[in-house]
């Protein structure tokens, strides 16, 4: 114990990254394949990955599907979200006002909700779930339950069947939040209107018999409307209220309207900064950036080229706890055992990937 007290931060990182529990490790092909063109590369790379997540395919990126040829079809706006929408945010406005007379464990109450809603989304609904790069038991499948429940994005159901089309087929008319419609449709506006058809029609083919099979997920989704109206609003707005005497006006404004509209809007960031700013040091094929501001705001999911170009990494990043609070969670769960499995991209595959896509950014850290 006293030998780990004075290990180094980054030994200590790699310790917990690879004891405890299974870490596998995609290697990256031979060498022979790498001299012999991009096609055979490609096979090889898709070859490692059905080897080391045999029971994923359909969140891997589809490059020959193209959008139909002719007119879009209308927009249907869903003026009950526009609405709601709206009075959420003049709400979070109101809010900020608000802050500087807020009490402290208020504001510390807020900033602690707000990363269990992260973690909700960023170790469970998504890495967890709708890619599954990791195992987890069930103590924390019922932690990550509960805080994807207080992050009120859809259910963990509906979100993971949304992100697997959006990766199966990004920047289409298949994907729900296609950045190629601008920064507000990517940003908030799907939310705001009637999904592509294209969506739904894709999203109808994919293979959710493994999100199906999950008990937990199925009950989170017949009791979704009642659990969030506990967990996302009268909770973290009667705790601050009840326990150290704040006003009611400042817990329902400050802990439950800012803070549910910042996480919210930190989750958006994802799917239209990242997708629009930033360098692609990967693959430059694909829309998909490494934005950092992304990263601090959303728990480390702004490492956003790598993730779309090896989805199937439990960090999302290739350097692990580089801002990324959420795969330093992951890992605190692994050593506690908790977490298992964790899939990993080896240096040599990364750097095998940079070298036949990347657009020349990449910076070895």
């Amino acid at each position: 114990q006293h030998l780990r007290a004075e290990m180094p931060a980054h030994l200590l990182q790699e310790e917990m990254s690879s004891s405890y529990t299974t870490t596998t490790t995609i290697t990256a092909p031979p060498s022979k394949i790498l001299q012999n063109g991009g096609g055979k590369l490609e096979k090889a790379l898709l070859h490692l990955e059905e080897d080391i997540r045999p029971e994923m395919k359909d969140d891997i990126y589809d490059p020959t599907y193209k959008d139909k040829e002719g007119p879009r079809p209308k927009t249907v706006y869903v003026w009950r979200n526009i609405i709601l929408m709206s009075l959420l945010h003049l709400g979070a406005l109101y809010g900020i006002t608000l802050v500087p007379t807020c009490k402290l464990y208020t504001w510390l109450w807020g900033v602690f909700y707000y990363f269990m809603s992260a973690l909700g989304i960023t170790a469970g609904a998504h890495r967890l779930w709708s890619h599954r790069t990791y195992k987890a038991r069930l103590p924390l499948r019922v932690f990550l339950v509960i805080a994807n429940t207080m992050a009120f994005q859809n259910d963990i159901f509906e979100w993971a069947r949304d992100h697997r089309v959006h990766h199966k087929f990004s920047e289409t008319d298949a994907d729900p939040h296609n950045s190629r419609r601008g920064f507000f449709f990517s940003h908030v506006g799907w939310l705001l209107v009637r999904k592509h058809p294209a969506v739904k029609e894709k999203g109808g083919l994919l293979d959710l018999s493994d999100l199906k099979a999950e008990k937990m997920l199925m009950f989170q989704r017949k009791y979704y409307k009642p659990a969030i109206l506990l967990m996302c609003f009268i909770l973290p707005t009667l705790v601050p209220w009840y326990f150290w005497g704040e006003t009611f006006k400042h817990s329902l404004f400050v802990a439950t309207f800012l803070r549910y509209t910042i996480v919210l809007n930190a989750t958006w960031l994802v799917n239209s900064a990242a997708h629009l700013y930033g360098y692609r040091p990967y693959d430059k094929n694909i829309g998909p950036r490494e934005n950092i501001l992304v990263s601090l705001g959303a728990a480390g999911e702004g490492f956003h080229n790598y993730h779309h170009s090896f989805p199937y990494d439990y960090a999302t990043s290739e350097y692990r706890w580089h801002i990324n609070f959420t795969t330093f969670f992951i890992d605190c769960m692994a050593a506690l055992g908790l977490a298992y499995d964790r899939k990993k991209v080896s240096k040599a595959a990364i750097l095998a990937r940079v070298k036949r896509t990347g657009d020349g950014s990449y910076k070895s850290g």
